[in-house]
């Protein structure tokens, strides 16, 4: 159910993002639950689609019990998604982006018209370079402890010794990111900031993300229910996710063949987009990115600032999903390419192909 249209049902049904909110992203929200977090965000998407609470038919949600500290932690959002009378849900401890994966295919085999999609992280409860080298190989990378900024650095110096890249490059993608966030209200930050001091050669405090607690959700729809509930639905007319191998050793890393598989399978590749809204934590990753997707001069890349102004884990992929189909809404764009991460250099990744009104199916 990637790519192109497949015979059957699924493929007779369209589906798409017909409402967006998040959270004002913010360093640190000790005063707040998870589920107080959750709440205003929920409340608001369902508004924008004109849902009830708990009239969705299929509700799914991203989030890490490692950000939390605590087993099961997520259950205790459901108090804000209203679990009584009872409702079909799921969750994957994973960002939110992949729950919308789950719910669009719940969606296209028929077992729901309507989704509700959130993910939550709260990246200040801990210390989160400790906390994200629990994706690493047990066995031979991650009793070594090499932290998620320290191997983007790796990244980064790889591109650099390949001639694809330098610092001031990187530098720049750094103030225009930023200084895109200064029309988002949500992001986190939201003007240029100084390159700053090395955090891991050759990656400076501007080419790092900043930590910071947040909430997405968005709603899904079919065919002509998600034509009532939005103007201007963003349609989803491809979306798949592909994985890198887990050893860091052997794999390219100045380059990406998961996204660009995960692309190629997504029909990202039939037409030009005018906008991608990309999972890249780090400076180095958008290179790598724009190269794996063919990203020219002409797409506007993160124009919300991406995860360089705001970059609430487990929540940050969903956010790109979200801000490319909040674009389409409003009428900023036509064709945008959505784009989600996790793990260690860009070790998963999923690409989704989002059109506006009157593009069309492809065939």
């Amino acid at each position: 159910m990637t790519g192109a249209a497949r015979p059957g049902p699924a493929a007779a049904r369209e589906v798409a993002i017909v409402a967006f909110a998040q959270t004002r992203h913010r360093r640190a929200t000790p005063e707040l639950s998870e589920a107080e977090m959750l709440l205003p965000v929920l409340r608001e998407v369902l508004d924008r689609a004109g849902l009830r609470p708990g009239e969705a038919g299929f509700t799914c949600s991203g989030s890490s019990d490692y950000l939390a500290g605590r087993p099961f932690s997520f259950t205790m959002t459901l108090d804000t998604v209203g679990a009584w009378p009872p409702v079909a849900e799921s969750h994957v401890e994973a960002d939110g982006a992949w729950a919308l994966h789950e719910a669009w295919v719940k969606i296209l085999t028929g077992e729901a018209d309507t989704a509700l999609v959130y993910a939550h992280g709260t990246s200040s409860a801990g210390d989160l370079r400790d906390v994200l080298t629990r994706q690493l190989d047990p066995y031979c990378t991650a009793p070594l402890w090499p932290d998620p900024v320290a191997l983007a650095a790796l990244q980064a110096q790889a591109l650099i010794d390949a001639g694809e890249t330098d610092e001031d490059a990187l530098a720049r993608i750094a103030v225009r990111s930023r200084t895109d966030a200064g029309t988002n209200p949500y992001a986190q930050l939201r003007a240029p900031v100084p390159a700053g001091d090395y955090v891991v050669r050759p990656l400076r405090t501007g080419d790092c993300p900043p930590v910071g607690d947040g909430a997405a959700a968005v709603v899904l729809a079919a065919g002509d229910t998600a034509r009532r509930m939005c103007a201007r639905p963003a349609w989803i007319r491809g979306m798949d996710h592909r994985v890198e191998p887990h050893a860091l050793g052997v794999r390219d890393l100045t380059d990406s063949v998961s996204t660009r598989l995960a692309a190629e399978r997504a029909g990202a590749f039939d037409a030009p987009a005018d906008t991608a809204e990309l999972h890249a934590p780090f400076t180095s990753q958008e290179v790598v990115l724009r190269k794996a997707l063919r990203l020219d001069d002409g797409v506007a890349v993160n124009p919300s600032g991406g995860p360089l102004a705001a970059n609430p884990v487990m929540a940050a992929g969903l956010i790109r999903l979200g801000e490319a189909a909040a674009r389409i809404h409003r009428g900023d764009s036509d064709r945008a390419l959505a784009h989600a991460t996790s793990g260690p250099c860009l070790q998963q990744n999923l690409v989704a192909v989002l059109e506006g009104p009157g593009r069309g199916a492809r065939s």
